[in-house]
């Protein structure tokens, strides 16, 4: 019997990831035992749970502190520009390191970036928000993104993790920032929280199911009662006649 501890030690995995592999594998048995090539299922007695996680993300007031911060050192800025490009277009770290202006269509006279997401193959579909499109303009004629048709330059997903933790130091943000927290920024407090549909946001996003969007939809709510309860006091000797 097999209960994840390898993954998640041998392989550094943690424990929602571990879980997923295991569902992953388990269909491969199930479709052993099918065909006769097994004869007991080595998961009847195992059931599988998820981890609640907290996503991190950007509020409106770190996403402008972060927009408005001057980085000094030239590595910096450009991590911050791209991570500021993800948070504006909801793209995930793959997606905006091999983004090149093939991904790009004009509808009406706005610039939309149209492609395939690399880890699931669905589509995403995204009006460019002005500042991203002042973020590629800002890498136009840079070298390094002429010779290797990308429109960004982009350095890879260790280094960009590193250097963004400097970033949240000089910007005073209290949050352990990633390539995934410029994605799940975009989805709450750039779109959802703007009144964008959660058929849409998922839509841009790429998700194959709209109950892979929900998710964001509940840390919406949950910034919702926050901000309410700033207010409740002030009606709560309100009597209605």
């Amino acid at each position: 019997h097999y209960n994840g501890s390898k993954s998640k030690v041998q392989k550094r995995c943690a424990h929602n990831s571990a879980t997923k592999y295991l569902k992953n594998f388990k269909k491969i048995t199930r479709l052993a035992m099918t065909n006769g090539w097994l004869k007991e299922d080595p998961f009847r007695t195992t059931k599988f749970h998820l981890d609640k996680v907290d996503m991190a993300f950007l509020s409106k007031e770190e996403l402008d502190t972060l927009i408005n911060t001057k980085m000094e050192m030239a590595r910096l800025e450009q991590v911050k520009d791209v991570y500021l490009f993800c948070c504006f277009t909801g793209l995930a770290f793959i997606d905006v390191k091999n983004l090149s202006y093939d991904d790009l269509e004009n509808k009406s006279g706005r610039l939309w970036i149209k492609k395939k997401r690399q880890k699931t193959k669905n589509w995403c579909n995204i009006p460019l928000l002005p500042p991203a499109l002042q973020l590629m303009e800002k890498y136009e004629s840079n070298p390094w993104c002429l010779k290797n048709e990308r429109i960004f330059p982009v350095l890879s997903n260790q280094k960009m993790n590193a250097y963004l933790k400097e970033i949240a130091t000089l910007c005073k943000i209290d949050k352990k920032l990633s390539t995934h927290t410029a994605r799940h920024t975009f989805a709450t407090t750039v779109t959802l929280s703007n009144q964008i549909s959660i058929e849409v946001v998922s839509k841009m996003l790429g998700h194959s199911s709209i109950n892979m969007t929900k998710k964001y939809a509940r840390v919406v709510d949950d910034l919702i009662q926050k901000d309410m309860q700033k207010i409740y006091g002030t009606y709560d000797g309100v009597k209605i006649m």
